[in-house]
Order: structure tokens, then C-alpha cells, then sequence
């Protein structure tokens, strides 16, 4: 655990810009042009807050949920209206600017807000089990049967001012980002009444997300091989829960664990200090990724039927668009009814002017905010001639206004990899050749913005090391290309020493190698689109292989070209164990390629 412990410094300043990254989702401005929202607008003393306390059990321990209700004035039985319920990002509570601003924000349009702080943050009790449905998810059920009626407060409190679909039935909706967007799921996978959900730049598979591999990918972004691990963001998660007891002192006893980790469930805890090792031994690994994925939506998505709005960043190292996307594509083929926006920012910043940001209150000025609000409106407030929006729509950086589309793009086309370093746009055009790049044991190359980047220290801008990695470069474009969604490449590398020691029952010794797409300006200047990379595990050396990229919503502009690079190390993830050295064939009959979804113009 001594990457834990030496990143332990600047804790504080940590927590709080932690904490707004994985909430910020809860702080941008929701808005759908033309939308018709009739929602009461109400002022901040329209409304009142009274602090809750609900007694819950989970995971076979007895704790308190601490909980804020905003009921809005004029709200009572003769007058009942829709609920809205909220927790915090991870590391936040209830009190976090980003949380609390959606209880200010649904109360002033006529809601009822319900938000509380997530078990194990804030006062809340029990211990952090990564959004487990059976444990999470069960104990926000104590909270709808709050607002059904059917269970009070603590303190005696009961809400019988909340509209209903049916006896001990609430109409209640869910807002969150992060850690409380995947919380959503969790709720609606054991709890029916949940009536509509807006997850925000959330994950579809923890073992993915903290453990990525982009490559034999067997269900949305899972891969049967394990990843790369995500050490930086792994390790601010750890330090958050973990530091609870200084954050946040004389904490519920429930709160507590054991010395090996005092705040995560035994499980979630084991799971991290194995990523962290940096070893997968066959014997582990299997229950480690079992673990992740069981409490990620990925593995009970088939429960849940409430109209489903996907908000994610494109600007998000953490959760990436393809997360949202395999969500999105799930609940899709199994008829949940199930739309999904790309806004600008994420985990990893990218905040804009207009864009959603709850804690400026700009639900009805900014797209996110108005689609959100047309959601609730269309499956809360059961007004159904609501427009809810296209299927599908991304910010744009290069043009005002979203994006829109019938689906996510598809992948429409190729390019090739030639042996003399260049992006061709036909096979033919390919050149026989090889090239090699080899490992350090120390990172050579830096993508990702770090967490130093996010709490205001200095950052330095994504670079490779000579030696270290492979580049192919097209050719000045010819006019202005837009690439929407994730492109994918299909690689054929050579490495003798991976060969020799792969299948040693160690994952460990697999090659890793991470793929990433580059802007190359007039100039010579690069730009890594939205600094985000693909970490790969090779599966098998001798066989070629497929890498997913991230999703991204890019212009390539006049004159601009396109590069993909492979690299042999990143400084945001642990590498490959020991020098491997790697070489790149290509001849026109056998090449790499990668493959762009692209909506306008062409990469010539």
C-alpha cells in the first residue's frame, strides 16, 4: 500500500476538488431548445429544508443515512407533487455545493427533493461498497418508502405530499453524477417505483473503468483479459475513502471496517489492493474482476425499465464515452426506454460557457439542463406531449448548438498502416516495412490530465518519447473532417520476449502497449483529443488484435492531419513488467488499420 500512503499529502484540497469533479455532473445546466417546460418556478423561500435521519440496514450492519428534504410550499396531501432523489459523487455528502443545488433546484420548480448522503460519506454510516445494488441500492429503497408514505423519519417525520402511482407507490426520479449516477442504477435494479433516471458521467464497468483494457472486449466494454491498471485515479479513490476519519471525524461505528482498509467492504478493499500490486495471478483476478463488475450496471442492467437519460463527458479520463455508449446500447436492445447526450466536460475537466452547471442554476438556459427538465416533465409531471429530444446529441466545439443523431455513428472509415509511417487511405497505397519501439521501466509518455492537473498544480502537456512509441501521420486534409464516436484500429505487433513468457499464468507478463489519436496542426504542433488514451493488454501476441479507442466529438480542420500512435508506457497507468521490445510489420496484403466514425467530410 505505499502508493497509497505517499499520495497522502495536499489530502484536503484533494477531497474538495475531488469530491466536485465526481459531482459536477450534478452542477451543469440542463436545456433542450423548443422545449416545453411548465414546471412551477418557485424562489429559494418557496420552499423549506428540514435535515432527516433514516435508520437502514445494509450489509448486515445497522446504520444512519443522513438525509436534506426541500418541500416546496403549497406541496401537501390535497397537493402532492413528484419527488426527485439525489446522493453525492464519491468523497462528497449531501452538503457538497454540487448536491445540495439539486434539491434548491427541483424545490424551486415545484419538486420535492430528497438528497442524502451516500453510505459511508458525509454522516451517513456502514461501510463503502462501490454502489452495490444489494446493499446501496436496497438502502435507498428505505428512502422511496419514505416518500410513499409508507416509513417515516427517524424523527417521526412522514411525507404525505408526495404524488403517487399507486399505493406505497411514489412517482420519484433520480439526478446524480459519478458515483451518485451510478447509484441510480443500483436503486432501479431492485426498486420498480423509480419512475426516470439522469445518470451523469457515471460507469458501466468498474473492472473497465480502474482496470481498462480496450482490446477482446466480450460484453460493452468488459474484456475477458484484464486491463491496465489505472493507478492515479484508483489511488484518489482509496485516499478519499480512507481519510474519512480525518475529513470528517467522530463518525458512526458502522463506518468502520478493519485495519486493512478501514472504510471500503472487505471485498472492494481486496480488489483495490490487488489492481495495486500490479500482479493478476489466475487464481485472483478472476474474483477481483467478478467483484468490480458485480456492482457495476453492466451486470444488472436487465433489471432496470425506468426511462433512462445518459449524460456523459467527453472531457473524462475516468468514465469515458464508451461507458455511457455500451449502457446506452443495453438498455436499448432490451426495450428501456433510453436516450444519451455528450456534453463537454467530465471527471477531467472541460467546463464551457452555457454548458450545465447546477451550481449556477441554469437548468432552463443550457441544453443539458432543458433536457433534463423535459425528461422529468415527460415521466414525473406525466405531461406527454413533452418533446424529450433526439436519440442522440454531442456538443460541438467547432459550431453553437448540439450535435444530433438517430444513434450513436458507426464506423464509416478506414485508414491503413504503412510501413513508412504513414496514414493511407488505400491499401494499395501501403509500403512494405517494419518498425520497433521498445519500453522503459519508468513511464515514457504522458496523456491523461493527472489529479495534479485537477487540484491547480502544474501539469505538463501530453508527450511521447522518442524510441518509446510507433506514429503514422496522414496527410494534410483536404478540407475539415468531424469525428464522432470511438475509432478502432486492428493490430498485428511482434514481440519475442512477450511470446516467451504470456502464457506463464501471470496476466502481468502480457504485453501492454496504449493507443491514442492525435490533431497534427500546420505548424507541427500535436493535440490529444481530449488528452484521453487506450490502455491495452495484449490478449495474445501471436494473433492479431482489436483496440477500441475512446469515443471523442472532434473537427480535424483544413490542413490538419490525423496520427495514431501506440506507446509502450503512460505515466496514469502501471506498465508492462520488464524491457519488450515491440515491432510493427506492414505490407499492403497485411497492415494495420483504423477505422473513424466520421459524420462530415473525409480523410483523404
Amino acid at each position: 500500500m505505499e502508493v497509497f500512503v505517499s499520495r497522502a499529502v495536499r489530502r484536503s484540497r484533494f477531497r474538495k476538488s475531488f469530491a466536485y469533479v465526481a459531482g459536477a455532473a450534478l452542477a451543469a445546466p440542463l436545456a433542450l431548445t423548443g422545449a416545453a417546460h411548465a414546471a412551477t418556478t418557485a424562489t429559494a423561500s418557496e420552499y423549506t429544508v428540514s435535515a432527516l435521519k433514516f435508520t437502514v440496514t445494509a450489509g448486515g450492519r445497522s446504520c444512519t443515512v443522513d438525509a436534506d428534504l426541500y418541500r416546496p410550499a403549497g406541496a401537501d396531501a390535497a397537493h402532492p407533487v413528484p419527488a426527485v432523489l439525489a446522493t453525492n459523487g464519491f468523497g462528497g455528502s449531501k452538503s457538497d455545493g454540487s448536491t445540495d443545488a439539486i434539491g434548491k433546484a427541483f424545490a424551486s420548480r415545484g419538486y420535492v427533493g430528497l438528497v442524502y448522503s451516500g453510505l459511508g460519506f458525509g454522516k451517513s454510516g456502514c461501510l463503502i461498497t462501490l454502489d452495490d445494488p444489494v446493499i446501496d441500492g436496497r438502502a435507498a429503497t428505505g428512502l422511496i418508502d419514505f416518500l410513499a408514505g409508507t416509513r417515516a423519519a427517524d424523527d417521526g417525520t412522514k411525507a404525505d405530499f408526495v404524488s403517487k402511482d399507486g399505493k406505497g407507490d411514489p412517482r420519484v426520479g433520480m439526478i446524480g453524477g459519478s458515483y451518485g449516477g451510478a447509484i441510480q442504477m443500483a436503486t432501479a435494479a431492485v426498486d420498480r417505483r423509480v419512475d426516470a433516471l439522469v445518470p451523469l458521467i457515471t460507469w458501466n464497468d468498474l473492472s473497465y473503468a480502474l482496470d481498462p483494457n480496450n482490446t477482446a472486449t466480450s460484453m460493452g466494454v468488459s474484456s475477458d483479459t484484464p486491463g491496465v491498471f489505472k493507478w492515479q485515479w484508483t489511488n484518489g479513490f482509496y485516499l478519499m475513502g480512507e481519510g474519512q476519519t480525518i475529513l470528517a471525524p467522530g463518525l458512526d461505528p458502522s463506518r468502520f471496517g478493519n485495519l486493512t482498509c478501514l472504510h471500503f467492504a472487505p471485498r472492494a478493499c481486496d480488489t483495490i489492493r490487488l489492481l495495486n500490486s500490479g500482479r493478476y495471478p489466475a487464481d485472483r483476478t478472476g474474483a477481483m474482476l467478478d467483484y468490480a463488475r458485480s456492482v457495476s450496471p453492466v451486470s444488472y442492467l436487465g433489471n432496470v425499465r425506468a426511462p433512462t437519460l445518459l449524460v456523459q463527458g467527453q472531457t473524462d479520463s475516468l468514465f469515458n464515452l464508451n461507458e455511457a455508449t455500451a449502457t446506452y446500447r443495453t438498455l436499448k436492445s432490451q426495450g428501456t426506454t433510453t436516450k444519451m447526450i455528450w456534453q463537454s466536460w467530465g471527471h477531467s475537466g472541460g467546463q464551457v460557457p452555457g454548458e450545465l452547471d447546477l451550481n449556477e442554476g441554469n437548468l432552463e438556459t443550457s441544453y443539458v439542463g432543458q433536457r433534463v427538465l423535459a425528461w422529468f416533465d415527460r415521466y414525473l409531471q406525466h405531461r406527454k406531449n413533452t418533446d424529450t429530444g433526439p436519440e442522440f446529441a454531442y456538443y460541438r466545439d467547432w459550431q453553437s448548438g448540439y450535435g444530433t443523431a438517430a444513434a450513436v455513428p458507426e464506423l464509416s472509415q478506414k485508414v491503413y498502416l504503412s510501413g513508412d509511417g504513414k496514414l493511407v487511405d488505400n491499401r494499395s497505397e501501403v509500403t512494405r516495412g517494419s518498425r520497433r519501439y521498445a519500453n522503459w521501466l519508468v513511464p515514457t509518455s504522458h496523456s491523461e490530465s493527472s489529479l495534479a492537473g485537477i487540484i491547480g498544480l502544474p501539469d505538463p502537456e501530453p508527450y511521447d518519447t522518442h524510441g518509446t512509441y510507433l506514429g503514422w501521420t496522414g496527410a494534410p486534409l483536404a478540407s475539415a473532417v468531424d469525428v464522432v464516436g470511438a475509432p478502432r484500429a486492428t493490430l498485428k505487433v511482434v514481440s519475442p520476449k512477450t511470446e516467451r513468457v504470456q502464457n506463464s499464468g501471470d496476466a502481468a507478463d502480457k504485453l501492454v502497449l496504449f493507443a491514442k489519436v492525435y490533431d497534427v496542426a500546420p505548424d507541427g504542433s500535436r493535440t490529444l483529443v481530449n488528452r484521453l488514451v487506450s490502455p491495452v493488454r495484449v490478449p495474445d501476441v501471436t494473433r492479431q488484435f482489436t483496440v477500441q479507442l475512446p469515443g471523442i466529438v472532434h473537427r480535424y480542420r483544413a490542413g490538419h492531419r490525423l496520427e495514431f500512435v501506440i506507446a509502450a508506457s503512460d505515466s496514469a497507468y502501471f506498465g508492462n513488467r520488464g524491457i519488450k521490445p515491440v515491432t510493427v510489420v506492414s505490407a499492403p496484403d497485411d497492415t494495420g488499420v483504423l477505422e473513424l466514425p466520421v459524420v462530415g467530410g473525409r480523410v483523404n
